[in-house]
């Protein structure tokens, strides 16, 4: 899987209003985070789209969650900024169709989908935010192997 910046951007700035006490304003974000700050506005528009993010002007204003931050997941949080988290030359894998030897391909890309859901929607902002993450991740980052590039 890829992650693009966006969605890594999207992903650092929900954390950030997680830890916020009240409003944060984008310049803040962008400095604690390390994302300039023209591509984090149009993100957090595209975030306050989708439900997730609120915001206020002025002097008091910023960006604040829309929700608590343990029902948004990260799977939320990709899926409004890039769509759906899986896909196969732009199209959901099970209208797929493979033929001959590739045909068991599509099964593939599914269960491959499956096994992105399982963590992205089993983590929310505010576990990132406290550090307290899942087991299902703990599990998963315990294989030395998980580590390893290949």
């Amino acid at each position: 899987m890829r992650l693009t910046a966006k969605a890594d951007y999207a992903v650092r700035a929900m954390v950030e209003l997680a830890a916020s006490q009240g409003p944060a304003k984008g310049d803040a974000i962008s400095e604690r985070q390390g994302i300039p700050f023209k591509f984090l506005e149009n993100i957090l528009l595209e975030l306050k789209h989708a439900g997730l993010v609120d915001s206020h002007r002025g002097a008091d204003g910023g960006y604040w969650l829309a929700r608590p931050a343990a029902e948004i997941t990260l799977a939320d949080v990709i899926r409004a900024v890039e769509g759906p988290l899986a896909n196969v030359r732009g199209q959901r894998p099970e209208s797929l169709a493979y033929q001959g030897a590739a045909t068991a391909l599509r099964d593939v890309w599914v269960a491959l989908r499956a096994n992105v859901r399982a963590v992205l929607e089993a983590v929310t902002v505010a576990e990132v935010a406290t550090g307290r993450l899942p087991d299902i991740v703990q599990n998963l980052t315990v294989d030395p192997e998980a580590w390893v590039s290949h």
